[in-house]
């Protein structure tokens, strides 16, 4: 057995006899090492296949010449794409969360085309400040003496944290011990940033005095994180912000508060709850507030922190802000959707658009491409459906409105799904008892034939392929 082993893997093809047939595969000037190389993972493969017993027949070296060809044109694709996004869910975590307004997508090309002014003062001349190019916007519109953006939310409480609360105590309710997506969890990051956890009141109650029994020496901050991705309901008791104020005052504590969320002004549709803006939390007297910039804002992955200039300048002079600043094409993206806050046309931001829409327009997009989608066997219906905003944001809140929902008597819902999802332009949409829901809230209407076109080609394919195993 060993013999007949070692006479296949003599047999496996020679590197530059598979490089003579790939030659006549591709007229692309690829690297000569990056030829070379994509044969020899694939000789690798197959090396590895025999000494598993798990390959029966070698491929002479025209086949995996064309196998190599396959796994060179993955190259040449980008893995990172547009999808169509008609799952329902506004803020999907998983498709990107917020995607960005035409006004900032321009900012970007302006910015990223070629060089630009991210640190440089034009009026002296001299190294000047990128949070300056935000910074003025950031306190217009929340009311606070200064403000700083780093790359993400969870960066901006890690800076907050060392800044302030480093080899000290930071006191926070048991309530608000908060998870969310990728396992980012609060007393994880305060043990990152040297800070000790001092839990108070329990899971579901927690009063001030728990607050006050628990100040001490040692203690550094207060922190209070909103629980945007949960609900505790029933017997509960929380301490608000503006209650926690006073308390901190009286032993020159700061208090920080993580929003989440983000929001600057009312969503525009009424089937949301409230929700406090940032305005609102730091007119309460909080000396730090920090938020994501991609979520109700709107606009790109950002972290946002807002406050008194006092602790503002702690955070800005910190080791940490150089490692957790924010790039110069989100910078670029975040000026832009704030200007669009002050000039008072933040409905041209897709979100809040999304939002703005009514059930009278999404119906009618609805019927129109049902119009257009009624072949080969498809049955779509218009139905009752319910959105969400998604991104851990608003729990509970459904909004609702029409949806389409497609079936085919030879394909099931995830058939349907995972031609859609193999497209050209991938289509996201959600599986419900064995139907296939396209929800129109989180699609730009702009869209909308882009979608019709791959839907039925995606159809034609799922059913060439079920056809042919048949």
């Amino acid at each position: 057995m060993k013999a007949e082993l070692q006479s296949r893997l003599r047999q496996l093809p020679a590197v530059d006899r598979v490089l003579v047939e790939l030659r006549k595969l591709t007229d692309h000037p690829w690297p000569q090492d990056v030829l070379t190389g994509e044969i020899q993972q694939a000789i690798a493969e197959l090396r590895r296949a025999l000494l598993a017993d798990q390959l029966v027949e070698l491929p002479d070296c025209a086949a995996l010449a064309r196998q190599v060809v396959a796994q060179l044109h993955q190259l040449r694709t980008a893995s990172l794409k547009k999808v169509l996004n008609v799952s329902g869910v506004l803020l999907h975590t998983n498709l990107g969360r917020a995607p960005l307004a035409a006004e900032a997508l321009d900012q970007i090309q302006q910015v990223a085309a070629g060089y630009s002014n991210l640190e440089l003062n034009l009026e002296t001349g001299r190294r000047g400040s990128r949070h300056r190019h935000v910074e003025d916007l950031l306190c217009r519109l929340s009311g606070s003496e200064a403000a700083l953006v780093v790359n993400n939310n969870a960066g901006a409480i890690l800076l907050a944290l060392s800044a302030l609360g480093r080899g000290r105590e930071a006191i926070v309710s048991r309530g608000e011990l908060v998870e969310i997506g990728g396992s980012f969890r609060i007393p994880e990051v305060m043990e990152t940033g040297g800070v000790m956890l001092r839990e108070v009141g329990s899971s579901n109650r927690t009063h001030l005095d728990d607050y006050r029994r628990a100040i001490g020496p040692q203690t550094a901050l207060l922190l209070k994180v909103h629980t945007s991705n949960y609900r505790i309901i029933g017997f509960t008791r929380s301490v608000s912000a503006a209650e926690l104020v006073p308390l901190a005052r009286e032993h020159e504590l700061p208090v920080i508060e993580d929003l989440g969320s983000g929001l600057l002004r009312a969503l525009p549709n009424a089937d949301l709850p409230l929700e406090p803006t940032i305005a609102e939390t730091v007119a309460a007297g909080v000396d730090l507030v920090t938020c994501s910039g991609d979520k109700l804002l709107g606009g790109p992955q950002a972290g946002l922190i807002f406050g008194r200039r006092q602790w503002i300048e702690k955070l800005r002079t910190h080791p940490l802000a150089r490692a957790l600043r924010i790039d110069k094409l989100s910078l670029a993206a975040l000026e832009a959707t704030l200007g669009l806050y002050v000039r008072g046309e933040e409905l041209s931001i897709p979100l809040l658009a999304f939002l703005a829409s009514s059930k009278i327009d999404l119906e009618a997009r609805c019927r129109h491409m049902q119009s257009q989608l009624v072949e080969q066997g498809l049955q779509v219906e218009l139905i009752e459906d319910y959105a969400r905003v998604g991104g851990g944001a608003m729990p509970e809140a459904q909004i609702s409105g029409p949806a389409l929902r497609l079936s085919h008597p030879q394909l099931s819902a995830e058939h349907l799904a995972q031609a859609l999802r193999q497209a050209e332009t991938p289509v996201i949409g959600r599986i419900q008892e064995d139907f296939l829901l396209l929800n129109l809230r989180s699609l730009p209407v702009d869209d909308d034939p882009l979608l019709v076109q791959t839907l039925r080609a995606s159809l034609a394919r799922a059913l060439s392929s079920y056809r042919s195993v048949k």
